[in-house]
């Protein structure tokens, strides 16, 4: 059976390593995989680099729609993705998680009835001002198979009636609500051998174990708003200088592109200057899994190293006023501080001085094969 993974962003590509390795390692007699690249992200730090290292087969078709407005760039890829499903024959296509190429795929491959399985499905913010909110509801009910990663995504569904739903696709099947763990944690626990091995980035930038701050910002609504952006940077600085750590800032280049316009030029002086801050480009996957497992605390706004800070068992601030992983905070692993200065420095006080546990909440780092043994199950 042939499938078509599309992917657009940096977190696809790493999500999409796992299943094309369970596919290559267990099934290719029995699975054909061909890779859709949207385009979505287009710097080579944030895509091309991913397939080198994460041995991800190339692309068969690349949209190259870049950036633009949310309706614009959505467009283009949902009629990029209906030409292609509708040139060649597919069995099934494969989403992961919540961007516009995710939406795109889903609203171009449901027009056709072409099966959808979506990775990573049942995630909420519940917050309706967030685009990917938007994006992985719209995903989930056009699914034929919802693969939630966790116990709490499958309550979700079953929260909005699709474990009991009546909906039946063309084929005449019931949608299927599926708890095979988390494809991150199969990468995670895959690959963390290998960049101990391959990366130098703790020599390169001078640090030492469990003696740095790493932090992530890239989220439109921190990086946008001069007042958010100003909070959260100065209170990493305020951290950093207070107890003598290093900050480490892999910067996203939305990030890169906004810091001098939308922080005042004596907080942006004082980061440039400061001889504990580490601004760097967007990690390589390697990188960033040794900065992620030396870290002594993770600040991010990001879902996916929210949860890879869980994954290699470090305390994580959460740079948002809610997040899709509520288990991490529910076992007092995360504590979300938004972009509130006291919340943020307090959050690091309270993390960095009690003993926090990582129980295995996230599936058995089998997930991506439970995931094709389903969909070959489906198809048959």
């Amino acid at each position: 059976m042939k499938l078509l993974t599309i992917i657009g962003a940096r977190p696809q590509i790493i999500k999409a390593a796992a299943v094309s390795r369970a596919i290559s390692n267990k099934y290719a007699d029995s699975v054909e995989e061909v890779i859709l690249h949207t385009g979505q992200h287009y710097d080579e730090n944030m895509s091309k680099v991913f397939f080198e290292e994460l041995n991800i087969p190339q692309p068969a078709y690349n949209l190259g729609v870049g950036s633009g407005k949310h309706g614009e760039q959505t467009a283009k890829m949902i009629a990029g993705i209906e030409k292609i499903l509708l040139d060649d024959h597919f069995d099934g296509i494969v989403l992961y998680g919540d961007t516009n190429s995710t939406l795109a795929g889903a609203v171009a491959a449901s027009k056709i009835h072409v099966p959808i399985f979506h990775i990573e499905a049942g995630l909420r913010s519940f917050n309706m001002s967030m685009p990917e909110e938007v994006n992985r509801i719209v995903c989930d009910q056009l699914s034929s198979i919802c693969f939630a990663p966790t116990e709490t995504a499958v309550s979700n569904l079953r929260d909005e009636g699709f474990i009991e739903s009546n909906t039946r696709f063309l084929n005449g099947k019931k949608r299927i609500v599926k708890n095979c763990g988390d494809v991150m944690y199969d990468n995670s626990m895959y690959f963390a051998p290998l960049a101990h091995t391959k990366s130098t980035v703790l020599r390169d930038c001078e640090l030492e174990s469990n003696n740095f701050v790493l932090a992530t910002i890239h989220r439109p609504y921190n990086t946008d708003s001069p007042e958010r952006l100003t909070s959260i940077l100065s209170s990493l600085l305020h951290i950093s200088e207070r107890y003598n750590i290093k900050l480490v800032l892999p910067l996203h280049p939305r990030t890169k592109n906004l810091l001098s316009k939308n922080i005042d030029s004596k907080l942006y002086s004082r980061l440039l200057e400061s001889s504990l801050a580490k601004i760097i480009p967007p990690a390589s996957f390697f990188d960033m899994i040794e900065l992620e497992t030396n870290a002594r605390i993770i600040m991010t706004d990001s879902g996916g190293v929210q949860k890879e800070a869980f994954f290699f068992e470090r305390p994580c601030v959460i740079l948002r006023p809610e997040t899709e992983w509520i288990e991490i905070v529910n076992h007092g692993a995360g504590v979300i501080a938004d972009a509130n200065s006291e919340l943020i420095i307090n959050a690091y006080d309270k993390l960095c001085n009690h003993k926090v546990s990582f129980p295995k909440l996230f599936g058995d780092a089998h997930a991506a094969e439970h995931i094709v043994r389903s969909i070959i199950d489906y198809l048959l």
